[in-house]
């Protein structure tokens, strides 16, 4: 994350780790808004990510919450999920991971 608006937008990059299997996905644009954690002490937040590898896109999007423990470590609980392209209405289903 490397702009951080007063709104609590903030964007950056994401980049994948080892766990995709894929090393030809590079980094990819993130944006996303959170709380204001000056009002509220373990801030929500979400941020969606568009991936490119060459034809293929997907949307992924995360959700969730930053805990900060009593020595001012944050720890991210989040859900996400990876949506690509779809055919047609009746492919709908395979679409969303």
């Amino acid at each position: 994350v490397s702009i951080f608006g007063k709104d609590g937008s903030f964007s950056g990059s994401y980049l994948p780790g080892p766990a995709t299997g894929n090393s030809e996905i590079l980094t990819s644009p993130l944006e996303g808004s959170q709380q204001d954690a000056g009002l509220v002490p373990q801030p929500t937040f979400s941020f969606t990510v568009r991936w490119q590898l060459g034809e293929t896109a997907w949307t992924t999007a995360f959700l969730g919450q930053c805990y900060v423990g009593i020595n001012g470590e944050e720890t991210l609980h989040a859900l996400w999920l990876l949506r690509e392209e779809a055919d047609s209405p009746a492919e709908d289903w395979k679409a969303t991971r």
